[in-house]
């Protein structure tokens, strides 16, 4: 296994000084250890990962330097456009260190939403050309494959990707970073929100945690799981998806149970959310300012006024509750506005170990959900 603090340190020493990307569970010890980099905007947690190729973009150009952009590998599909229109060696150069969590690596077992993404991941990098190297568990020191990632950088002026396996990290131990502590956990703010709800209404849960969370109280209270449509992949499209539900089914209402990590990824979602106007539409924000289901990394979302920025996207109702009383209140009140509304939910950080997945696979979840919408 590979110790990440020495990995940084190696990758200090031979001027690779800038990180930017979008955390990843199998890169959460890289990712904490990146939160000691010294230097003020060295390290930057983007938005989504074509903005990290982007933000190195420009740090090569203002440095000369070569940064380093990580992610998950189902955040290829976003840095797909600027690594081919802008980094590729056919448009303008740009040297630039991937580093790639492998999910759904073949053998491995992973959740559904990852299998075909970790199937086809090494054919995506040959396709776009990007020359890879693959790094495990058993490689305890990786100076060797930093040394010739770093050569090919340098003599091309191109991107070159280190895939990431499962457990390639050790364990990282780093100061706790101090978090907002409100009186809700995630996990009480969705039971309540599902309180509320009518029967008839639909929910469409963003990726990770909260759609566990979705399925597991419905469990718990035996009501079946035909109204939830869980985006388990495709982080940040939640509300789009409840938006195109709901332009078609004006006659329910249309709940998006969405994240910070996830609402800051496609941000101008809202945009649009808000100038169609659908009246039926219900957008919930549960902010922890974090990426919580991937190692709690910090998002810039308690640092931003996410009711203002909606409100100025032209949402007809905003509202923010951070207690289980200003929730109740806010809830009602949300039932009852004419929309597009959103409720930001500020929540603090944190899970149960013992959270439960999906029985249902991905297919019958969508079957039993068309079902509930067509009644």
């Amino acid at each position: 296994m590979i110790d990440p603090q020495e990995f940084i340190q190696h990758l200090q020493a031979n001027a690779v000084e800038f990180f930017t990307g979008v955390p990843d569970s199998l890169l959460k010890d890289f990712c904490a250890c990146l939160e000691q980099v010294p230097l003020a905007g060295q390290h930057i947690i983007s938005a989504n990962e074509g903005g990290a190729v982007a933000l190195a973009l420009g740090y090569h150009l203002a440095t000369r330097k070569v940064p380093l952009v990580y992610l998950q590998n189902s955040g290829l599909g976003n840095i797909i456009n600027p690594l081919l229109s802008l980094a590729d060696m056919e448009v303008y150069s740009i040297p630039l260190l991937l580093v790639i969590g492998w999910r759904g690596e073949p053998g491995v077992h992973d959740e559904p939403q990852h299998k075909k993404q970790g199937r086809v991941m090494l054919s995506m990098l040959d396709a776009m050309e990007i020359p890879y190297s693959v790094l495990g568990p058993e490689v305890d020191n990786a100076k060797a494959a930093l040394t010739n990632a770093l050569a090919h950088v340098g003599k091309t002026g191109t991107p070159y990707a280190l895939v990431i396996r499962k457990g390639t990290f050790k364990s990282c131990t780093i100061p706790r970073v101090d978090k907002w502590e409100f009186p809700l956990s995630r996990e009480e703010a969705i039971q309540q929100v599902l309180d509320v709800i009518d029967r008839r209404d639909v929910l469409v849960s963003t990726t990770g945690m909260p759609s566990r969370e979705v399925y597991e109280y419905r469990s718990k209270r035996s009501e079946g799981h035909q109204r939830d449509f869980l985006t388990v992949g495709g982080m940040g499209h939640a509300s789009q998806i409840a938006l195109g539900i709901a332009l078609q089914k004006p006659g329910r209402s249309v709940y998006c149970l969405d994240g910070d990590g996830a609402l800051l990824m496609h941000m101008g979602a809202l945009a649009l959310n808000g100038v169609l106007n659908p009246p039926n539409f219900r957008h919930i924000i549960l902010n922890n300012g974090a990426h919580d289901s991937v190692g709690g990394q910090p998002t810039v979302a308690l640092d931003v006024d996410v009711p203002g920025i909606a409100r100025a996207a032209a949402y007809a109702s905003v509202f923010r509750a951070q207690t289980k009383h200003e929730l109740h209140a806010c809830l009602i009140a949300l039932k009852g506005s004419i929309g597009p509304s959103l409720l930001e939910i500020r929540v603090r950080c944190g899970a149960r170990k013992d959270v439960g997945r999906p029985v249902t696979t991905p297919r019958q979840n969508k079957n039993a959900f068309m079902d509930f919408v067509e009644e």
